[in-house]
C-alpha cells in the first residue's frame, strides 16, 4: 500500500474517521486504532513480517524497562547490548547476509563452497530498527524514562505514516505525543493536507514522470550529454520521490495530531556538501551524528581521529542504504567531500548567510558546483554495480556521443516526444522556483498569511497534478527498498 494509491486514500479516510470518532475520548482508544491501522498497513505487503516487527518492538520495550530498573552499570550495559545485537542481527540477516556471503565467495573463489539464501528484505526494517535502537540508547543514557505502556510503545514503533521510510523519529519527541490524548486541530489538519498535496506533486508529477527516462538512460548509458541528462534527472527523481514520501508522511501524521520532524530542506540549494547533509535526509544524518559520530569522539580529537570518525559515519551510512559496494563507494565519495570542510573548520560557514531569491554570483557558483559533485556520487547510488557506475561515469566524457540521436532513441522507446521532455524540465523548474521562494522567510510568511496567495498555490498544485501526474503506472517509493 503506497501513499499515491487509491487503496491508501480509502484506508486513510477510514482510519481518520475511527481515530476522531466522538466516542474517542481517551488516548487508549486513539492508540489502539493507530496500532491496528499500522499493522494492517504494514501487513498489506506481506503479513509474515508482522511477527518480525512485533518481536523487535517487544524486545526493546522490555529491555528499556530492565535498563531503567537496574542500577548496576554492568547489567545496564549488558541489556543495551542485547537490544543492539537483536536489532542489528535481524538487520544483518535480512539485508546483508547474502551480500557478505557473496563478497566472501568472490574474494576467495568459493563459487561452489558457499551458497546464499532466498531472503526477502522486509520493507522499512532499516528505519524501524534504527528508531527502536535510539530508544534503548536514550533510556540507557538516562535521557528519557522508558515507556511502561505496551500499547503506546508498539504504536510508537509501528506508526504507519513513517513506518516504512521515515522520518526516523526519536522516542523523546514521538512517544510523548503518542502517550497523550490528542485533540483535533483544524489548523494542523489543513497544514497536513497541504503537506500531502506538496508530496503528491513531487512524487506523481516529477519523480514518476522522469523515472522511466532515468531507467532507460542508465540502462543504455549512451554517453556524453545524454548521460549528463540521465544523472541530473535521477538527482531530481530521488529527491522528489523521497522528500515527497516524507512530506506525505508528515502531513498524514498531522491529520492524527502528531508532529514528525522535517526530513528535507531544499538540499539542491546547498553551497557545500556539509550544508547538503544538513538539508538531506535530516533524520538519518542527525541519527548518525548523535549515536555514532559524537560517541566516537566527533571532531574533538586529532586529525587522524576526525578522519576516522567521518569516514566511519559515511561508509556506514552508505551501507545502510543497501547491500551493494556501490552504496559504500557513494558514502566514501561524500566522506572525501566532507572531510576538507571539517578539517579546515569551514563546516556551517554558510548557515548564517542571508537568503535572497537571486543568489550572489559566488553563491550560485557554489550551488552549481556542489550539485555537480552530488550528481557524480549519485551515479554510484543508481548504478547496478561498480562496473556499471564506472562505465556510466566515463561515458560523461565521450566526445563521440550524439546527444540528439541518443535522446530521440530514448524518447521513441518511451513513446514520448521532445515536447514531453521540455514539459518535464519545466516541471522541475517549477519545483525549484517554489523551493527557492519558500526559503525566504518573508515570502513564506506572506504565502501562509494571505489566503489569496495560499489558495492560488493550492489550485496550481492540484491542477498540475491532475494534468501532468502519473496515475496509471504508479511506482513504489525508491526508499522502500532500503
Amino acid at each position: 500500500m503506497i501513499f499515491n494509491s487509491l487503496a491508501f486514500v480509502v484506508f486513510l479516510v477510514v482510519v481518520f474517521a475511527m481515530h476522531w470518532l466522538p466516542l474517542s475520548r481517551s488516548r487508549r482508544h486513539q492508540n489502539v486504532v493507530l496500532l491496528i491501522a499500522s499493522y494492517v498497513f504494514y501487513g498489506w505487503w506481506d503479513p509474515r513480517f508482522l511477527t518480525l516487527l512485533l518481536f523487535s518492538s517487544l524486545v526493546d520495550h522490555f529491555i528499556g524497562l530492565k535498563i531503567a530498573a537496574t542500577e548496576d552499570e554492568r547489567q545496564r550495559r549488558t541489556y543495551l547490548w542485547i537490544s543492539m545485537s537483536t536489532n542489528l542481527g535481524l538487520l544483518f540477516f535480512f539485508k546483508y547476509f547474502n551480500f557478505f556471503v557473496g563478497s566472501f565467495k568472490e574474494a576467495f573463489g568459493l563459487s561452489e563452497a558457499a551458497s546464499t539464501l532466498d531472503i526477502i528484505l522486509p520493507v522499512g526494517i532499516s528505519f524501524y530498527t534504527f528508531q527502536t535502537m535510539s530508544y534503548t540508547i536514550d533510556v540507557y543514557r538516562r535521557q528519557m524514562e522508558p515507556s511502561r505502556n505496551i500499547i503506546e510503545f508498539l504504536t510508537f514503533v509501528s506508526f504507519f505514516p513513517q513506518l516504512v521510510a521515515g522520518p526516523i523519529e526519536r522516542a523523546r519527541t514521538l512517544l510523548p505525543q503518542i502517550a497523550k490524548r490528542r485533540v483535533f486541530s483544524y489548523d494542523q489538519g489543513v497544514s497536513g493536507c497541504r503537506m500531502i498535496l506538496i508530496g503528491a506533486f513531487k512524487k506523481m508529477v516529477v519523480a514518476d514522470r522522469i523515472g522511466p527516462m532515468v531507467d532507460v538512460i542508465f540502462a543504455d548509458a549512451p554517453g556524453g550529454w545524454a548521460n549528463v541528462l540521465g544523472v541530473v534527472l535521477f538527482a531530481f527523481q530521488i529527491y522528489c520521490d523521497f522528500s515527497g514520501y516524507s512530506d506525505m508522511a508528515i502531513g498524514t501524521a498531522r491529520l492524527f495530531g502528531v508532529e514528525l520532524m522535517r526530513n528535507f530542506d531544499r538540499p539542491y540549494f546547498s553551497r557545500d556538501v556539509g550544508e547538503f547533509w544538513r538539508r538531506w535526509h535530516i533524520s538519518l544524518s542527525t541519527w548518525f551524528r548523535d549515536y555514532v559520530y559524537i560517541p566516537l569522539g566527533g571532531s574533538r580529537g586529532d586529525r587522524l581521529m576526525v578522519i576516522r570518525n567521518v569516514s566511519i559515519v559515511f561508509l556506514v551510512s552508505g551501507l545502510w542504504h543497501g547491500a551493494n559496494w556501490t552504496f559504500v563507494i557513494w558514502g566514501a565519495i561524500h566522506a572525501m567531500l566532507f572531510l576538507p570542510l571539517i578539517l579546515l573548520h569551514q563546516n556551517k560557514k554558510n548557515d548564517r548567510a542571508r537568503v535572497r531569491f537571486f543568489p550572489s554570483g559566488r553563491d550560485l557558483f557554489s550551488m552549481i558546483f556542489t550539485f555537480c559533485l552530488v550528481c557524480v556520487a549519485w551515479i554510484f547510488f543508481r548504478a547496478a554495480d561498480i562496473d556499471h557506475a564506472i562505465h556510466y561515469l566515463f561515458g560523461l566524457f565521450d566526445p563521440d556521443a550524439n546527444v540528439i540521436d541518443d535522446l530521440r532513441r530514448v524518447l521513441r522507446g518511451l513513446e514520448r516526444t521532445p515536447l514531453t521532455l521540455l514539459i518535464d524540465l519545466a516541471l522541475i523548474g517549477m519545483l525549484l522556483f517554489f523551493d527557492r521562494l519558500t526559503m525566504i522567510p518573508a515570502w513564506r510568511e506572506r504565502i501562509l498569511h494571505r489566503p489569496a496567495l495560499r489558495y492560488t498555490g493550492y489550485a496550481v498544485l492540484t491542477a498540475t497534478i491532475l494534468l501532468f501526474g502519473v496515475f496509471t503506472d504508479t511506482r513504489a517509493f525508491i526508499y522502500f527498498q532500503f
